[in-house]
């Protein structure tokens, strides 16, 4: 394990070092995350393609229910996966987005301007491209799927070139990930939305106004924040709009603020401290250190309450739901969703208009767009890129863009019924994001040889 210590700023430290600290951790959770992702979804198509196929569908079919007679819900697992525990992944995005606006990579025009941009041509190009190979019926629908981008897999990739990939680079992926979510979460909102029951819908947002209220008086205590959200995400369900998006919703709402300012926690900890140093430590006659004493108990708690203080919600809910995001409720979903029969794909289907579309969306339309409107925003001079990476890196992370996965193969639940669209969709989605993610990872990571070679 690495020390503590080891990760944490020093005084010394430049500015923009101790600044890039969350910045760096968040990626290694993020890059962690998209190995175990991986493996999930290797596992899924696997099973997928396996004689035990049979039993691996009908586990994800499996009824569970939840509440009592007069008010239950009865649905698969996979149901649940999709609307329950993927609300708290969109949580998490939400709060990932909203520090990212305050305090982040976004909090600037400046700065954002250029992943704002990228994302933009990351969204716009692959959407085109799928309409105009997808005109009519259903399979129309789809448009959405090609736009996203998976942020777990694509810094995954990033963290096995190691350093040859600028930090400004996976803040610039990072940047315009973030950026792309807030793009897709809208389309999902907007677009794959059937019905509309109003009055649950106006039950939803008196709650999530509520809780505004709540962050506005300075209320800090999670566990209110939480027992109000499960009431916002049923009323959002009932309301027809897809629950997911009362998770990102509720995120907007949670503290940034602390009751505490650094200096005040600084000082208080330096006398809490001095008062347990005074109060042992004892030993024993053996030479070990004794239990700690009442009084000592007592300052750890007043210490831990300081801590808890001059951290904010948004922060404390981030660092203890993001770990459970990653590792756990990510590669379920992947299990879920991503195992794919190439038999119910079929021959046809490897050629046919949705599989094309979203394939070449992906593949050719991210990296385009993504590219292309950085250097609009760089020409016109409202972005500037990074001096020290270069137009080739940055269409290295373009093609990692294209790695769709999680929220790709979560559209395309929303926008097929069709059993077959369903299956060329992920098909498609699969082999776009490893292609997308093997040239990626090449590009990055030969750059300076690509550069001195060719260039």
């Amino acid at each position: 394990m690495h020390d503590i210590a080891s990760q944490s700023p020093r005084e010394d430290e430049p500015t923009i070092e101790r600044l890039l600290v969350p910045v760096q951790r968040f990626m290694e959770l993020e890059a962690g995350g998209g190995i175990v992702l991986l493996i999930a979804a290797v596992g899924a198509l696997a099973l997928a393609n396996s004689p035990l196929s049979h039993v691996f569908r009908e586990l994800w079919e499996t009824h569970f229910v939840v509440g009592l007679q007069d008010f239950r819900y009865d649905k698969t697992f996979h149901q649940w996966i999709n609307d329950a525990l993927m609300a708290i992944f969109f949580f998490v995005v939400g709060l990932e987005i909203k520090r990212s606006l305050v305090l982040g990579e976004l909090a600037s025009v400046r700065r954002a301007a250029l992943p704002i941009f990228a994302a933009i041509g990351g969204m716009v190009v692959p959407a085109a491209i799928y309409i105009i190979l997808n005109q009519n019926g259903e399979s129309m629908r789809g448009w959405g799927i090609p736009m996203a981008t998976d942020i777990a897999f694509s810094l995954g990739v990033l963290a096995l070139i190691g350093s040859r990939a600028p930090l400004s680079l996976k803040v610039f992926l990072t940047a315009f990930a973030i950026v792309d979510d807030i793009g897709a979460i809208t389309v999902i909102a907007v677009f794959y939305t059937e019905y509309i029951s109003w009055a649950n819908l106006g039950v939803g947002m008196a709650l999530l106004l509520s809780l505004v209220v709540l962050n506005v008086s300075g209320v800090t205590n999670t566990l209110v924040y939480f027992i109000i959200s499960l009431f916002v995400w049923v009323a959002f369900f009932e309301s027809g709009i897809h629950a997911t998006i009362s998770g990102v919703l509720i995120a907007m709402t949670i503290p940034m603020k602390v009751r505490i300012d650094t200096q005040q926690f600084v000082r208080r900890g330096r006398v809490l401290m001095d008062i347990f140093e005074r109060e042992g430590p004892n030993t024993t006659r053996r030479g070990h250190y004794a239990l700690t004493t009442a009084r000592q108990r007592g300052v750890l708690e007043e210490l831990d309450d300081s801590s808890r203080d001059v951290e904010s919600p948004l922060q404390r809910l981030e660092h203890v739901l993001h770990p459970w995001v990653a590792f756990v409720i990510i590669p379920v979903f992947a299990l879920a969703n991503a195992g794919v029969s190439l038999g119910d794909v079929g021959f046809d289907g490897l050629t046919s208009p949705v599989t094309l579309g979203i394939f070449l969306g992906l593949v050719v339309g991210k990296p385009l767009g993504i590219v292309f409107f950085s250097w609009v925003a760089v020409r016109s001079g409202i972005g500037a890129i990074p001096r020290d990476i270069g137009w080739l890196q940055i269409l290295g992370a373009a093609l990692l863009g294209g790695i769709g996965f999680t929220m790709s193969i979560f559209i395309t639940g929303l926008a097929f019924e069709d059993e077959s669209l369903i299956a060329q969709s992920k098909f498609a989605i699969l082999i776009a994001s490893l292609l997308a993610g093997t040239v990626g990872y090449i590009l990055v990571r030969y750059s300076r040889e690509i550069h001195s070679r060719f260039l």
